[in-house]
């Protein structure tokens, strides 16, 4: 099968012939159809998250087909991989439901290899039966960049006002999700980014500008996608008394010292960590309920570096998406 994997950190991603993956108990043998390319494959990629096992093949926002019926998966069931490629199960925080904090995890593209490729292998446990509909490269965002900003919007409590910094693929999933709450949503980019403030404004945002600039009043609750720990003492000043500043990245640069006037008012600082099996099944859920339109960018998979400097160069719109089938 054709794959891409790191070899080296820092240097680009080599296409390689591998032979298929074999399912060992309790996992499924999937064929790749779609892909999503995620910021979080750039942070292991570049070396930001220090390399668990090289070579590696990355990506984790995985759409496929099970290619080996198992553990109660029939042949030609569409499947999703996530980031959260395993659990211990035996950790206090597995036995709560917590599995997203587990003790000894296993993530998908980084400790297991990811969908970069024609075939990967996945625990049946971890995977989730995908609805019927929706093309694949479509669904694909909806794994990672869906389900962490899902959980992150749950965690900013029942904002009216929501702002949302750094918008890519998952703020552009949230912002039609908030929306179709009655929630008023704010879109912060980098300063001067005309292309993603009028992309922000045209999926509903009531206000979109630099994350120099300041919306037209206090906000309830911010989420930060972007991975720029500056960005949370920014946050603080924009929300109100009371209000919360969630960071939902894997990988955030240090956040710098700040006035503790900043805080004050019992205003919050969270974190979102992972993704639990009920994360994922509410949202699958909700998605029921509306109309969610992912904006995505395909690409080969053999373009895979081509895929992640765009993405580093933040000159996509929505999300990318390798499509290993694509001519």
């Amino acid at each position: 099968m054709r794959a891409m994997r790191l070899h080296r950190v820092g240097s680009p991603l080599v296409p390689d012939d591998m032979p298929v993956p074999v399912p060992q108990p309790g996992e499924l043998l999937i064929e790749v159809t779609a892909c999503g390319v995620c910021r979080t494959d750039l942070h292991i990629v570049d070396g930001d998250l220090p390399a668990h096992r090289l070579p590696l093949v990355p990506g984790h926002e995985i759409v496929g087909i099970v290619a080996a019926a198992a553990e109660g998966f029939a042949l030609g069931t569409r499947v999703g991989v996530p980031w959260l490629g395993g659990t211990c199960g035996e950790c206090s925080y597995c036995r709560a439901g917590q599995e997203n904090l587990c003790d000894r995890p296993q993530f998908t593209g980084y400790d297991r290899d990811g969908g970069y490729a024609e075939f990967c292998v996945a625990r049946a446990a971890n995977c989730i039966r995908l609805p019927p509909g929706g093309d694949d490269a479509h669904l694909a965002p909806l794994l990672c960049a869906g389900l962490i900003g899902f959980r992150s919007y749950r965690r900013a409590g029942a904002p009216r006002r929501l702002g949302l910094i750094g918008f890519g693929a998952a703020a552009h999933i949230i912002t039609q999700v908030a929306r179709a709450d009655g929630v008023s949503v704010y879109a912060f980019t980098r300063p001067g980014d005309a292309s993603g403030q009028a992309f922000a404004r045209g999926l509903g945002a009531i206000w979109a500008g630099g994350t120099n600039e300041r919306p037209p009043e206090e906000l309830d609750a911010i989420i930060i996608f972007a991975p720029a720990g500056e960005l949370v003492p920014r946050a603080l000043q924009l929300v109100r008394k009371g209000g919360r500043v969630v960071c939902a990245g894997i990988h955030m640069s240090d956040i710098p010292a700040f006035a503790y006037a900043d805080l004050w008012g019992e205003r919050e600082i969270a974190s979102v960590a992972n993704l639990t099996t009920a994360d994922a099944t509410g949202f699958f859920a909700r998605l029921k309920s509306m109309h969610v339109e992912t904006t995505v960018t395909t690409y080969r998979l053999d373009a895979a570096n081509q895929a992640l400097a765009d993405l580093r160069a933040g000159s996509i719109n929505g999300a990318a998406v390798l499509v290993p089938r694509l001519p």
